[in-house]
């Protein structure tokens, strides 16, 4: 098949065809898709732990070893696919993708969809940065391209807050592993069409492919995440120390390298420009909180207050609509309103709305719930449409590539974060309300289970008094509101940062004199 190059020109932009705005429509497949398999297994989780009974730390790796192996491969796919073609190897992503989410399909054993869930991770950080430069390379005209990456950003937070939705209406007549099946007929389409409506690009002023930076980068990410991950489940040990100073080695031996080279992997002077860093902690930060959230309201609805998985991913409407409402709005607002006052604004409702979740009971308290996460995902969806645009705009457009990319790994890693530091809080305190209300008297297995977590309490109900399901519900409601407090100070942090950091970003991000 003929490849159609695309260059650079000094002339006049030409507007997008007809044919570009439906290839934007065939790279919302694969965005859609990355989004709804971070939050689709949260309605499946309940399902799952019957199943395959992990631990209470093997389920928090099958939900962020996928989000932390996108983290820790994107900016290595974003080179690779400057230098073989990104509309190559978008089609090579999704092939593995699909085969990946089969092989998660049919595991047999908690380790064997960790492993699956980890190829899927880097299945997708093919797809992450691919989608976003054919989307740079696609549309000339500045408003246009702004407008297309408010799109694919706003698709993204749209496929996160569908996953719930998606996942209860499969759940209801199948078994858990269907949610990792939806990605076949989405690869299918994106096979198909894609060749057909994307253009390829290759950088022809690419460097060559640098595998010790590559290394370097993965050092210095993965082994950090690790020692996060760990320090919030466990505390802080030789272990956690030891993979901390690595990370830190690496990442340090990283810059330095980036900082030597003429064609490096990421340019690190990116960094100088405040707007450009702001906008990445406040999209890190943003999602740590929310993803967060979405784990602990989806596992509340299922097992504190007993709804099937399909009522409760219908509950997730709402929330799921006020974001995408917000995700409209918020780029046409930005257009007469500062963005970053518009980014505060957005942040401070979702402040709100964790302190609405703080105040949730056992009982009676769904409404109170997803008013609450309602407010939390207004704030996703203004964070969703204006974040990734003022990332890219602060950057000079030779760097809008590279700028992408961290935009794309902020993202990834925050809501994998999300689940790991906001979920741990939430078992911690789980685990030591419990062991303060715990009457009844269990044989040693009955205590491990009850304590290992509410999802393995509840699949052993049966064989454990109901006094004890209702101590482990109301400890793993203490344990969402202790969560939320955590959340709701981290976004009022950011609130500060959005309004101080980003106030000399004018209407555009492109404007912004820093």
């Amino acid at each position: 098949m003929a490849i159609d190059t695309l260059t650079c020109s000094a002339e006049m932009p030409a507007p997008a065809s007809i044919k570009t705005w439906l290839g934007l429509a065939v790279l919302a497949l694969p965005t859609v898709l990355l989004g709804l398999d971070m939050t689709l297994l949260y309605l499946a989780l309940p399902a799952l732990a019957e199943d395959l009974q992990p631990t209470s730390t093997q389920t928090l790796w099958i939900m962020d070893i996928y989000g932390f192996m996108i983290a820790g491969f994107l900016i290595t796919m974003g080179a690779l696919g400057d230098r073989i073609g990104r509309r190559k190897l978008l089609l090579i992503g999704g092939i593995a993708f699909a085969a990946a989410s089969v092989l998660a399909a049919y595991s047999t054993s908690p380790e064997m969809l960790i492993f699956a869930r980890a190829i899927l991770g880097v299945a997708g950080a093919t797809l992450m940065p691919s989608t976003l430069a054919l989307i740079s390379n696609m549309f000339a005209v500045p408003s246009q391209r702004s407008l297309a990456i408010g799109f694919w950003a706003t698709m993204f937070a749209l496929g996160m807050a569908a996953g719930p939705l998606v996942g209860g209406l499969l759940l209801e007549r199948f078994w858990w592993g269907s949610a990792f099946l939806v990605a076949l007929p989405v690869v299918g389409i994106l096979l198909v069409a894609g060749p057909l409506l994307l253009p390829e690009y290759r950088d022809p002023a690419r460097g060559r492919f640098d595998l010790f930076s590559v290394a370097l980068s993965l050092l210095g990410i993965l082994p950090g995440i690790y020692a996060l991950k760990e320090a919030a489940k466990h505390g802080i040990d030789v272990a956690t120390i030891l993979a901390a100073i690595a990370s830190i080695l690496f990442a340090v031996a990283f810059v330095r390298r980036q900082l030597s080279l003429r064609e490096p992997l990421l340019d690190i002077r990116l960094f100088a420009n405040r707007s450009f860093s702001a906008a990445l902690v406040i999209l890190l930060l943003s999602l740590v909180g929310v993803s967060g959230a979405m784990l602990l309201v989806t596992q509340y609805l299922q097992l504190v207050s007993g709804f099937p998985p399909l009522i409760a991913g219908i509950w997730m409407g709402p929330p799921a609509l006020t974001m995408f409402l917000a995700g409209i709005v918020a780029p046409l607002v930005a257009r007469r309103v500062k963005p970053g006052l518009v980014v505060g604004a957005a942040i401070a409702l979702s402040a709100l709305g964790y302190v609405m979740m703080t105040m949730v009971a056992p009982t009676g308290s769904v409404g109170l719930l997803l008013a609450g996460f309602s407010l939390v995902y207004l704030g996703l969806g203004v964070i969703a449409a204006l974040g990734t645009d003022l990332v890219v705009g602060a950057a000079p457009p030779a760097k809008a590539g590279a700028a992408s990319a961290m935009s794309e790994m902020v993202q990834e890693l925050g809501a994998a974060l999300g689940v790991a530091i906001i979920g741990s809080i939430a078992t911690f305190i789980y685990g030591r309300d419990l062991a303060s209300t715990l009457s009844a008297d269990l044989d040693p297995s009955q205590l491990d289970a009850v304590t290992e977590g509410l999802s393995t309490a509840i699949a052993l109900q049966e064989s454990l008094p109901a006094s004890v399901i209702e101590q482990a519900r109301a400890a793993f409601v203490s344990g969402l509101n202790g969560a939320a407090t955590v959340a709701a100070i981290l976004a009022t942090a950011l609130v500060i940062l959005s309004i101080v950091s980003l106030r000399h970003v004018g209407a555009s991000a492109a404007d912004d004199p820093n």
